[in-house]
């Protein structure tokens, strides 16, 4: 397959093209030609339009895909189809699946159905069989058939116990532990944020307690064990301040944040929007802006979408019932153009593309003459309204739906293929 992307500005700054206007032209997978002009013959596909913008392709760290076990939400083939039509050419997955990614095999069953596609799905093993907390899962043999790191999903280890042998287990082949911080024990049936809203709308709250123990909780078995940890989701002013002190520390510790928590507050939740209850809760107008500066200032490392599909069953009923979560693969992009305009596209960039591969140990991509091509591209400006055909995903559970985004995916290249957004 012959690909030529016709004036494309680059935005990679280990390229030496960085910020300018090229041609290139991708031959059999590969970057063959780099040049201002390229005519290419009459079998390449080519990819053309106004202010169209090259980078790395993206990878997203934290995606939930329900294969198998729960395929009517989602499966693998459409979750990759949601993660291209966002511009993801990577995804990593979470371990909550029936039964859950728990041991070799299951590993195995995630590469094997996704190896042919143009996005790379990469499963995240459970840390404890069956998910239960208990006792410790196949992490060593997981880590040998795949599995790009190790977590617990959306059902967060509790045991500080079990997770201080957990993060000592995974140093023998530096892996990452991710933890969606969350102490269950502090108000379990709490549906949205403690505080003035949730006391107007009578809805049982969840303090940013819940979240910020386990924080400082977690960080201190990080740096006893000398070993790494990611903290996904992270969403109050106090736990960002913990883990950017902890960083300043020397610790290794990274995190991500969602854009739902960068464009949402508690106050949102007003008309008991279904598809806004995700766990952590949306937290306080301070918070976001709190989330904000440390995404600017460079104490979030990357961005983590938490794409959670729900069949409409578990999101069009009273919220008290409501399952958590919410899609976000296709919304991504344009949301965080749209709610952090003044993030510079440089950075941004880099946070979807390369630091989330710096963090998990995966080989580092290039745009250059004969580096195999992994890349998206998009239009940084585009202001568009988000909808239903918009999204690739088995499901539609998502509050950007009739929203105006900022910025949208053209296309992504990746293992020989091209897939573009608006025919996804």
């Amino acid at each position: 397959m012959h690909i030529l992307l016709k004036n494309v500005k680059v935005v990679a700054p280990s390229a030496p093209f960085h910020g300018q206007q090229q041609d290139i032209l991708i031959e059999n997978g590969i970057i063959r030609q780099i040049a201002p002009a390229i005519t290419a013959g009459s079998d390449a596909q080519v990819i053309t339009g106004d202010n169209l913008h090259v980078s790395l392709g993206w990878m997203d760290v934290f995606a939930h895909f329900c294969d198998p076990g729960q395929e009517h939400k989602e499966d693998l083939q459409t979750g990759a189809a949601a993660a291209a039509k966002g511009g993801f050419t990577t995804v990593m997955i979470v371990p909550n699946t029936q039964p859950a990614i728990h041991t070799k095999p299951q590993v195995a069953y995630v590469l094997s159905q996704t190896r042919q596609h143009a996005v790379q799905v990469l499963p995240i093993g459970a840390v404890t069989k069956n998910l239960e907390g208990a006792s410790l899962a196949e992490m060593y043999e997981m880590n040998e058939a795949g599995a790009v790191a190790f977590s617990d999903g959306i059902k967060p280890l509790q045991s500080p116990g079990l997770l201080l042998k957990a993060l000592q287990y995974v140093k023998a082949f530096d892996g990452t532990i991710i933890q969606l911080p969350d102490d269950q024990s502090i108000s379990a049936h709490g549906l949205m944020h403690e505080g003035i809203f949730s006391t107007q709308l009578g809805m049982p709250g969840k303090p940013a307690l819940a979240e910020e123990l386990i924080i400082q909780r977690d960080i201190e078995l990080a740096q006893y064990t000398d070993s790494r940890i990611h903290f996904t989701g992270v969403s109050t002013a106090k736990a960002i301040g913990l883990i950017a002190k902890a960083k300043a520390s020397g610790l290794k510790v990274t995190c991500s944040v969602t854009p739902y928590h960068l464009s949402f507050t508690d106050g949102d939740l007003v008309q008991y929007n279904t598809d806004l209850k995700v766990n952590p809760p949306l937290r306080t107008t301070e918070d976001v802006a709190a989330l904000k500066e440390a995404v600017l200032n460079g104490t979030v490392d990357c961005f983590a979408t938490h794409h959670l599909p729900q069949d409409w069953d578990a999101k069009v009923l009273e919220f008290e019932y409501a399952k958590n979560g919410m899609i976000g693969l296709e919304s991504c992009f344009g949301a965080l153009r749209r709610h952090i305009p003044q993030l510079p596209l440089e950075q941004l960039i880099n946070m979807l593309s390369v630091q989330p591969r710096t963090i998990f140990n995966l080989p580092a991509q290039e745009i250059k003459e004969g580096a195999v091509a992994n890349l998206t591209v998009f239009d940084p400006d585009a202001n568009w309204q988000f909808t239903t055909a918009d999204i690739a995903s088995r499901s539609k559970n998502s509050a950007y739906i009739g929203t105006t985004l900022t910025g949208k995916v053209k296309a992504v290249i990746n293992n020989n293929q091209v897939l573009f957004s608006s025919s996804l």
